[in-house]
């Protein structure tokens, strides 16, 4: 009986062992920098998950082609097709903006 016990102790031990630390279980957007889960929450159903495009155009090494200035003002005033993105400021559109000109 002792054994039974100690084995099913220790059975679970490894498996609780196993699953890690709460702690270092983390939701995945977690581990998403700030200025990529702004652009997943606003802007990659158009320009898709990997900025290669979707309804809009790509924006790979859109970083290249504009500043962070006009990146913040191509999300507030839109451009072409793309309408204003307003609702995205303050220090969202930095995260934002630094994150992308750095692709």
């Amino acid at each position: 009986m002792k054994k039974g016990i100690t084995a099913l102790f220790l059975s679970m031990l490894f498996v609780l062992g196993a699953c890690g630390n709460a702690d270092d279980i983390r939701n995945a957007d977690e581990d998403l920098e700030a200025g990529e889960q702004v652009y997943r929450n606003n802007c990659a159903s158009c320009h898709g998950a990997d900025l290669s495009g979707n309804a809009g155009p790509s924006l790979v090494d859109v970083g290249s082609k504009y500043s962070q200035e006009q990146i913040a003002d191509i999300v507030q005033e839109g451009i072409g097709g793309m309408q204003p993105q307003q609702h995205v400021e303050g220090e969202d559109l930095e995260e934002l903006t630094s994150w992308l000109s750095e692709q």
